[in-house]
């Protein structure tokens, strides 16, 4: 599901396993984004970090493999 924009804090389900992950940096290298993603959980110190290249299109942006979980209300 595309949003106008991802930004800092938003939290998005993981399509694979159903985990939760928050959106904590946004950088943009030439000509692609990347979000760094981390598990929200009580084991978020310790989990690693994920880099995601988001992708644009005329809807908005979206996180290949992963849901954008706070229109729904269900996280």
């Amino acid at each position: 599901m595309p949003v106008k924009s991802i930004q800092l804090g938003q939290v998005w389900r993981n399509d694979e396993n159903g985990s939760n992950y928050l959106v904590t940096k946004l950088y943009n290298e030439v000509f692609s984004q990347y979000a760094i993603l981390r598990q929200a959980d009580a084991n978020a110190a310790n989990s690693d970090t994920i880099r995601v290249k988001v992708q644009k299109n005329s809807e908005g942006q979206t996180l290949p493999g992963y849901t954008y979980t706070q229109e729904a209300q269900d996280f």
